[in-house]
């Protein structure tokens, strides 16, 4: 837990500032190599985490003191971003060079359920030609599936990332009010949609899981673009039987067997 923010005007960030020099040694494996080798012979595909313009941001200012300072201090926030956007192009390059990777990743959580929590506008101007930096260098490598953590309402993001070549998108939060269908016959396959199924619905019972998962699922998994999980983390009231149910609910939807528990 926090017990301070770590930036509360230019000074302190002046001092966190420091730690984010791309070059610092202990910030890469000490045998490159070697790391090199264990992840270009891995089987699964690789995510390679690019940062965040304001979920960072955020955790290091405060949800309110960030909010404001976007209209008192533009100039520090603009200093903060651009430190961050310096940091992930330098990892980028150097991880690139040599890992192949198969999608990028941005966590922001900028939302709530009544929509971003700074406004489009803002975001055009002081996210969106930082993400273009980034997106631009992840396409020369061939990584073209960029993929943002985002929590709460994101329909009036969706645009923006598009725009700027962010496109897969992630938990799409049900509670939040995100019509993952009508995202989907909106921008086709052109967004790659991830999560959508409602964590609510898995202590109502089976009944409510199955009716959850098949108003949604199937017409999703036909139009492509589309990997189905939790919208968020399991519950801890979740039963393991629920589960399991749901589990195996969603083989059966995508022509797989059953698994015995």
């Amino acid at each position: 837990m926090y017990l301070d923010w770590l930036v509360k005007d230019r000074a302190t960030w002046n001092e966190l500032k420091k730690r984010l020099d791309p070059n610092t040694p202990e910030r890469w494996p000490s045998d490159w190599n070697a790391y090199v080798q264990e992840m270009n012979s891995k089987t699964e595909p690789l995510t390679l985490e690019v940062g965040s313009f304001y979920g960072y941001l955020r955790e290091w200012v405060g949800s309110e003191r960030i909010l404001y300072m976007f209209y008192d201090d533009p100039k520090l926030i603009e200093d903060m971003m651009e430190q961050m956007l310096y940091l992930e192009i330098a990892a980028i390059k150097r991880t690139l060079k040599d890992i192949k990777v198969q999608q990028a990743a941005f966590w922001e959580d900028m939302a709530y359920r009544a929509g971003p929590l700074i406004s489009p506008a803002m975001v055009r101007k002081f996210m969106m030609p930082r993400y273009k930096k980034i997106t631009d260098l992840l396409h020369s490598y061939g990584v073209d599936v960029v993929f943002v953590d985002c929590d709460g309402n994101v329909e009036q993001l969706i645009p923006l990332w598009l725009e700027v070549g962010v496109n897969f998108i992630w938990p799409f939060e049900v509670a939040a009010g995100n019509d993952a269908v009508a995202m989907k016959k909106k921008y086709g396959k052109d967004l790659i949609i991830g999560g959508t199924i409602d964590k609510r619905a898995f202590t109502k019972g089976k009944e409510a899981i199955k009716e959850e998962v098949m108003s949604k699922v199937p017409f999703l998994l036909e139009q492509g673009g589309y990997i189905p999980s939790y919208d968020h983390w399991v519950m801890s009231d979740v039963t393991f039987e629920n589960y399991c149910y749901y589990i195996n609910l969603m083989r059966e939807v995508a022509g797989l067997e059953k698994l015995s528990f």
